[in-house]
């Protein structure tokens, strides 16, 4: 497969797989000044691990998938990496329009694929997976919202419906294997979210916030002002057996 975009590539980036933003695109244009300037989007210990994870530095090359406010990329290029991103939001900026799920770029194009709290939106995460295996070279790095139970699941498709599924440890380590990649290291943290912006971010109907907050009510804090998420974020290489 070629590498039409991005690495190895002569057309212009933007112009790359616009005809994948779809109806999913158009409702994360509306939303993407909002992910940009979101604090727990923006900074925070997990975006720290992270970049970490990737090892950034001058001439590495970093695929972001599912870019969205452009943080990894940011903190990565800060470090010398030569990173490209890809989202299906124009919105977004990307340097590539194309999903997680058709990646067009060469097998082995990148260093480093890592893609951070977007998991839970991709329709195939079979796929996915098996996308951002296929460019990477060497390491993967993943972070999203872990599974906790449906209590939890119903709550995230009510407040925002392109929600498709958080992810166990399990399933995770599942699908990174059957990609043939191996993990090295998994970290588990606890995410606090505002539940007013983080319900505003979305749009969601106010006639709905309640049924979420009471879903919710169990991961919440005690004044009912914010919730935890579980995050887990993984690294793993090509495996070499």
């Amino acid at each position: 497969m070629g590498s039409p975009g991005g690495v190895g590539s002569t057309e212009p980036p933007s112009r790359v797989g616009a005809g994948f933003a779809g109806a999913g695109g158009e409702i994360w244009n509306k939303r993407a000044e909002r992910y940009r300037m979101s604090p727990v989007h923006a900074a925070g210990p997990d975006l720290d691990t992270v970049v970490e994870m990737c090892d950034p530095q001058p001439g590495l090359k970093v695929l972001d998938v599912a870019t969205g406010g452009g943080h990894v990329a940011r903190r990565l290029r800060e470090a010398g990496a030569e990173v490209v991103t890809v989202d299906p939001a124009p919105g977004m900026q990307p340097d590539v329009i194309a999903p997680a799920e058709h990646l067009p770029f060469a097998d082995g194009s990148f260093d480093v694929v890592v893609n951070r709290l977007a998991a839970h939106h991709f329709r195939s995460i079979g796929d996915a997976v098996g996308e951002m295996a296929r460019v990477s070279n060497s390491v993967l790095v993943i972070e999203d919202h872990r599974y906790t139970d449906e209590e939890t699941e119903q709550a995230e498709k009510l407040r925002d419906p392109s929600h498709v599924r958080s992810l166990s440890e399990e399933e995770w380590r599942e699908l990174i294997e059957s990609a043939a990649f191996e993990l090295e290291r998994v970290e588990i943290y606890e995410m606090p979210l505002d539940f007013e912006s983080w319900l505003a971010r979305t749009d969601t109907p106010e006639v709905d916030q309640p049924r979420i907050r009471g879903l919710l009510r169990p991961l919440s804090s005690a004044d009912g002002s914010t919730w935890t998420s579980p995050i887990i974020i993984l690294k793993a290489r090509k495996s070499q057996r």
